[in-house]
């Protein structure tokens, strides 16, 4: 048997039965097509899998030599435990690396506070043609900071998944996984319903919450051109990304004393050990001493409040209902 017959099948499993998301499985694809370009053969031995590995080690970061090791050594497992091959040859090849510890970067709060002026600001001057549009844009980002979802989990918001009435948002997460998130700030839940009374006919053909100007998804790459945009007109020169908001909203939650376990059931992760990284950001905000006088003047800044800041009033919300009452729930 050559090692490249049973891909299809073994891709149809991490589709079908494990449930994976596209994007994963399409990186198995790349990593096992790569691993079988390398290797050339129907058995590689020991020798050649460690050239392989070396090989990666010369062209990769680290992040990335991982997940293709991993890549690899998840299809071995696949193939033993289906019995095709007697046993993985990664039983007896050991792949360690130096752990090196990259902090996510964040968003400074005033930055944040000048890019939703400048687009409330916007959105208060525009014109009755692109007037739903820009609805939509602060729509977003305050959702961002609302919930610290991600941006594929944003764009691919179904609209029977939004309850305009009560607050309750579904959001499908990595490997197909549920979780639901409850808005918080009566701010944001305004600019949504707002936002939908503008594109209720758009939002109903679609299915999809959240629409782009020719009534389809409001694609993730879309979305990233329009924070560039606004990030643009603002004169912000930091390169803000849209994950760079759901790390700062972690951080900040963590600033604000919420159980690390809350944070984690808010962003979804199904490991602790990924959220507990927020804990070394907020330590190392706190030891550069950037917000002390910052968060005294913000309390006095009436635009900032005027435009009601949503993760600061879930902050509220959170320390309301103490820290176990974090209103995430997950499904399934």
């Amino acid at each position: 048997m050559r090692l490249q017959d049973k891909l299809v099948p073994y891709l149809e499993y991490c589709t079908y039965r494990k449930e994976l998301d596209q994007k994963t499985v399409k990186a198995y694809r790349i990593d096992l097509n790569q691993y079988f370009t390398f290797v050339a053969c129907e058995e590689p031995d020991k020798e050649k899998i460690e050239e392989y590995i070396t090989e990666l080690h010369k062209k990769y970061k680290q992040k990335t030599v991982k997940r293709k090791i991993a890549s690899v050594k998840a299809y071995y497992s696949y193939l033993e435990e289906n019995e095709l091959i007697k046993e993985s040859p990664f039983r007896k090849i050991k792949v360690k690396f130096k752990e090196n510890l990259i902090l996510p970067r964040i968003i400074p709060r005033e930055e944040i506070e000048h890019l939703l002026n400048h687009m409330y600001g916007c959105l208060q001057q525009a014109s009755e043609a692109v007037y739903k549009y820009c609805l939509r844009d602060v729509a977003v980002i305050e959702l961002f900071f609302a919930t610290g979802a991600r941006v594929y989990e944003i764009s691919n918001i179904r609209a029977e998944n939004v309850n305009l009435n009560t607050g309750l948002i579904q959001l499908m997460g990595k490997g197909a996984k549920e979780r639901y998130v409850q808005i918080g700030s009566t701010s944001v839940l305004n600019i949504l319903r707002k936002y939908y009374a503008e594109n209720r006919a758009a939002i109903k053909k679609s299915g999809y919450f959240f629409v782009n100007g020719r009534g389809n998804r409001y694609t993730e790459q879309s979305i990233r051109l329009m924070l560039k945009k606004y990030t643009a007109q603002a004169g912000i020169e930091r390169n803000i990304t849209p994950h760079m908001f759901r790390h700062s909203f972690a951080t900040y939650l963590i600033e604000e004393g919420v159980d690390i376990s809350c944070v984690q059931r808010i962003l979804g992760h199904s490991s602790i050990k990924t959220t507990q990284i927020y804990i070394h950001v907020a330590a190392r905000k706190q030891g550069q001493n950037i917000w002390t006088d910052e968060m005294a003047t913000n309390d006095q800044n009436p635009s900032y409040m005027s435009y009601g800041l949503g993760f600061y009033e879930y902050f509220q919300l959170a320390e309301d209902l103490g820290a176990t009452g974090v209103p995430v729930v997950n499904a399934g």
